[in-house]
């Protein structure tokens, strides 16, 4: 999609992806909720089964947002923004990435990658998680130390290609 204003033309492009769900978090988000109850019913018997099942009630809101969750990536103005969204409900920034500082971004298994294996550069994950053929997974070194996996669709992986296309693989 793109947007004009003025007499200068800027690009924006938003993608949603929703994270593999974790079957560990799925049981324990299930767990959780049964001793909610198992314990509120011993609570009117028993005062203190109540605390354990306002625990255990908290313990399984967070792994019911933290279960489903979905990524949304907006570029605008030469940067990617990424949003976690939890549980369709709750939405948390989780980073800006400007262009400029951007080295490479290649698919997770291009050969141009290569050079980057060794280094020891901190993860950010922000896809499905999944593994697809052909590889959907994008793999950005940004700003010397971080690389980030986005799974973004092909309208952001050109318009990113359009603002540096000597950092832009598809291959």
């Amino acid at each position: 999609m793109l947007r004009n204003g003025g007499n200068m033309s800027e690009t924006y492009v938003e993608c949603l992806v929703a994270r593999k769900p974790s079957a560990i978090l799925s049981f324990l988000k299930m767990l959780l909720i049964m001793l909610t109850v198992v314990f509120v019913v011993i609570g009117v018997v028993f005062i203190p089964g109540l605390l354990v099942a306002i625990v255990t009630g908290v313990g399984a809101y967070f792994a019911t947002m933290n279960a489903n969750v979905e990524y949304e990536y907006l570029y605008l103005d030469k940067e990617i923004s990424v949003d976690k969204v939890m549980a369709k409900s709750k939405r948390k920034k989780a980073g800006t990435f400007a262009i400029e500082q951007m080295e490479i971004f290649a698919p997770l298994n291009s050969h141009r990658l290569d050079s980057y294996k060794n280094r020891e550069l901190k993860t950010l994950d922000y896809s499905s998680g999944i593994a697809a053929q052909p590889e959907r997974r994008y793999m950005m070194v940004w700003n010397g130390n971080t690389k980030i996996i986005l799974e973004p669709n092909v309208e952001m992986i050109k318009a990113v290609q359009s603002i540096a296309p000597r950092k832009v693989f598809t291959d």
